[in-house]
């Protein structure tokens, strides 16, 4: 099937009406960008969302097929790349925006550019230990089916192309689509934040621009040896802009309206009728009651170009959410979401180590031909080292900061 004919019609129209409406209304009313607030602590809801962002993505891959019932995947349009990739562009935007628009263009672009580096650095090594545990398990269990599954056939039969092609995050195996395109979104954060520092709903208008074009004209980047993104940078790049415009002021300037009540029960009507809709998927005799209209409507909700229902799903998510975990929430104290934080204080980290063990554990479990207990096992299991893994980088920066004070010189005095 092309790309072109997973988008839908319905969608694309209801898209560029949206954009006509809205598009010049966002533009006369955009303030100055507003300066990321520093008050010296952490945004302990960013972390821990993002933490359970990667639990959930950890567990949708060591288990799709038994364990995902117990993320959001299961009960939405939305899953949690969504949550991460949101959540990248409003952490990255809060962290560099004020270093971008106080120091200038040149320092605040090389801190960027920094971390961009870190992040490719992440997925070169990231792919290299996939492809180790993918020659390891195949050799014990002389079992191709490894290779396939994991789309890495073309390496074992061509390796020096296929490598070559993976520095230039064209080719890679399943499930390590989100680090290129979270290497592409930050390589334009520096031009996101020069539009925002002039007017700071700039960037979120050509970003749904980008989006409306993408969505009609089928723009997509291309895979080796043939294929496309499953992460569409094109679409994606909504997420990451939107993200980074609530960082910005965007998300006070919205904040009134999230707190209405009549937002928040549109939002859990919008969830509840999501997940009415997901049960057709898994009881086919439910599909009977979708009216045909609405089939044509909605169909096909597409992941790799974002769809405006996934996003929708998504708004909806983070309003019930934010409702739910207000800025100074006491839950924040309490030892049982310690873990969910402090991954998501280290996400490059975490991320990576959770895709590498989810592999590892998805290979065990189609070796024992495991049943729900002991997939329930390997998700704990994963998560425990995830969360150790975490506390022993936090133990690390401590260690550091103490050693630094304990060594610095002593202040003169006239």
């Amino acid at each position: 099937m092309s790309v072109t004919n997973r988008v839908s019609a319905n969608a694309s129209d209801q898209t560029t009406a949206a954009v006509k409406n809205g598009i010049w209304l966002l533009l006369s009313t955009a303030p100055a960008a507003t300066l990321p607030t520093i008050s010296g602590e952490r945004e302990l809801r960013i972390d821990l969302f993002r933490g359970l962002a990667l639990w959930l993505i950890f567990i949708d891959h060591v288990s799709p097929d038994i364990l995902s019932w117990f993320t959001i995947r299961s009960y939405g349009f939305s899953d949690a790349a969504e949550i991460f990739i949101f959540l990248s562009g409003f952490t990255a935007a809060f962290v560099y925006g004020r270093t971008l628009f106080e120091g200038g263009i040149v320092i605040g672009s090389a801190r960027i550019f920094r971390r961009v580096w870190q992040i490719y650095c992440a997925h070169i090594l990231l792919f290299t230990v996939l492809i180790a545990a993918v020659a390891l398990v195949t050799g014990l269990t002389e079992n191709g089916f490894y290779m396939k599954e994991m789309e890495v056939t073309d390496f074992f039969r061509d390796p020096g192309p296929a490598m070559i092609q993976a520095l230039l995050l064209r080719y890679r195996p399943l499930n390590m689509d989100v680090l290129p395109l979270y290497v592409v979104l930050m390589a334009a954060l520096p031009l996101i934040l020069v539009l925002a520092k002039w007017r700071a709903d700039l960037p979120l208008a050509i970003s749904i621009v980008l989006y409306t074009v993408t969505i009609r004209y089928d723009l997509y980047l291309s895979t080796y040896p043939a294929g496309f993104w499953s992460f569409n940078p094109f679409a994606w790049q909504l997420l990451f802009v939107f993200g980074a415009w609530c960082a910005l002021g965007g998300g006070g300037r919205i904040s009134s309206l999230i707190d209405r009540p009549i937002v928040f029960w549109t939002a859990v009507g919008y969830l509840l009728a999501c997940f009415l809709v997901t049960l057709t998927w898994y009881f086919a005799y439910l599909a009977e009651f979708m009216p045909s209209w609405l089939v044509r409507l909605i169909y096909p909700i597409d992941k790799t170009d974002l769809d405006i229902l996934r996003f929708g799903h998504f708004l909806a998510l983070a309003i019930v959410a934010v409702r739910f975990v207000p800025s100074g929430w006491r839950g924040l104290e309490s030892p049982w979401v310690q873990p969910l934080i402090l991954c998501g204080q280290y996400s490059l980290q975490i991320f990576s180590l959770g895709v590498a063990l989810s592999f590892i554990g998805y290979a065990l479990l189609m070796e024992a031909s495991a049943g729900f207990v002991f997939h329930v096992i390997v998700g704990i299991i994963g998560i425990l080292i995830m969360c150790g893994v975490a506390l022993l980088f936090t133990w690390y920066k401590r260690a550091l900061a103490v050693a630094a004070r304990r060594h610095k010189p002593p202040v003169l005095s006239a």
